[in-house]
């Protein structure tokens, strides 16, 4: 079964085909990070008229790289949330137009179910070995706007053990990367800079919450914010600029030369990375999961998965970094297990930018 997916919740647009949710045969993403960079973070207006004018072209390449024509398009599986709205509104109304004209299926994905069955995916069409993952089974689900810890019984059959009180893992780390002005997007900024720092010369808090699985990330980035405030110094001579430019940059405030960005970065990465590694392990332990998966893209960052995989005691499955960003191919092979399953919508489909995730049991009629 083919299925063509479709991802437009955020800032990539993206779009692939995948075989039986499993293999895939293209995946096509045209990220943004040139449009968003001088601001620092996604500005939804911009993001959802890129979207505009790159999608058709992204599903043209998609079904080129696949070496597929419509006609050999079996359904069509889109986000319907949670996301921006306007960005999923591009997704929403291309897939559901294609879906009318070319006479197939539409199927309904929350997002983060298609970050889950990233990990269900291979890109190498040869592998015959290539196993999916157990069940019941843990997923840590980490990005820019979600951090949540699931646990998986069965296709569909999901229980959100812990999610974020308030600020995503994600966030955390492109706030942070602002603050101490090393680019964006921040994970992959403090990352590189981590790797040039030392740990342990900057303490910053972990919010354990007790005994619950939640996290909690504002009150770190507080933290962050107080000790890089200590190396702020008043600008040379004050800036008057006019600008007409709609959405404005704001320029972030001078720092002395000698601040150890890189030693700061280490810190603030290792804070994130000890309280996201020991509630997955002991999630793992109290509910006997067969194994770990990782989702979502702060999985790619290297050292959540090299602490994973070192404290773990059931096996660690991430997906390849490619498969880490927001993309079609997940949003497919998510798409595949709910079609197996008899989720089809209707053409009065609407996005959900709020969309939780939910076990398909609080979906049956009571």
């Amino acid at each position: 079964m083919l299925i063509l997916g479709i991802e437009t919740s955020c800032d990539e647009t993206s779009a692939a085909v995948v075989s039986d949710g499993q293999v895939i045969l293209s995946n096509v993403i045209r990220s943004q990070e040139d449009l968003h960079e001088r601001y620092g973070g996604v500005v939804p207006e911009l993001a959802s008229r890129r979207h505009v004018t790159a999608i058709i072209p992204v599903i043209d390449l998609a079904l080129r790289d696949a070496g597929v024509s419509k006609d050999e398009i079996d359904a069509i599986a889109v986000t319907e949330g949670p996301g921006l709205a306007g960005s999923l509104l591009v997704g929403m109304n291309t897939a559901k137009a294609l879906s009318m004209a070319w006479d197939v299926p539409l199927i309904p994905v929350n997002h983060l179910e298609g970050h889950i069955y990233s990990n269900w995916l291979t890109e190498d069409q040869s592998d015959s070995t290539f196993q999916p993952p157990r069940f019941p089974c843990v997923c840590l689900i980490v990005s820019g706007g979600h951090t949540e810890l699931v646990l998986i019984r069965d296709h569909g059959h999901f229980e959100v053990l812990g999610r974020t009180i308030d600020d995503a893992a994600g966030e955390a780390f492109d706030k942070g990367a602002r603050i101490l002005r090393l680019g964006f997007p921040g994970g992959p900024a403090i990352q590189r800079a981590s790797a040039e720092g030392k740990m342990g010369r900057h303490t910053f808090p972990r919010a354990w919450l007790g005994d619950s699985y939640d996290f909690s990330f504002s009150g770190l980035k507080t933290a962050l914010l107080r000790e890089v405030e200590k190396y702020k110094r008043e600008p040379s001579r004050p800036k008057k600029v006019v600008s007409t430019d709609p959405f404005p940059v704001h320029e972030p405030p001078e720092y002395s030369p000698n601040m150890p960005a890189s030693d700061i970065a280490a810190d603030f990465q290792d804070a994130i990375v000890d309280v996201l590694v020991k509630k997955t392990e002991r999630a793992a332990q109290e509910h006997r999961a067969s194994m770990v998966v990782l989702a979502g893209g702060v999985a790619a960052n290297s050292l959540l998965r090299k602490r994973l995989e070192n404290a773990l005691s059931v096996p660690l499955r991430s997906p390849s970094l490619r498969l880490c960003t927001d993309n079609g191919a997940m949003i497919a092979g998510a798409g595949y297990y709910l079609y197996q399953r008899g989720i089809i919508a209707s053409f009065d489909l609407d996005i959900s930018p709020q969309l939780p995730l939910v076990s398909d049991t609080a979906l049956e009629p009571s």
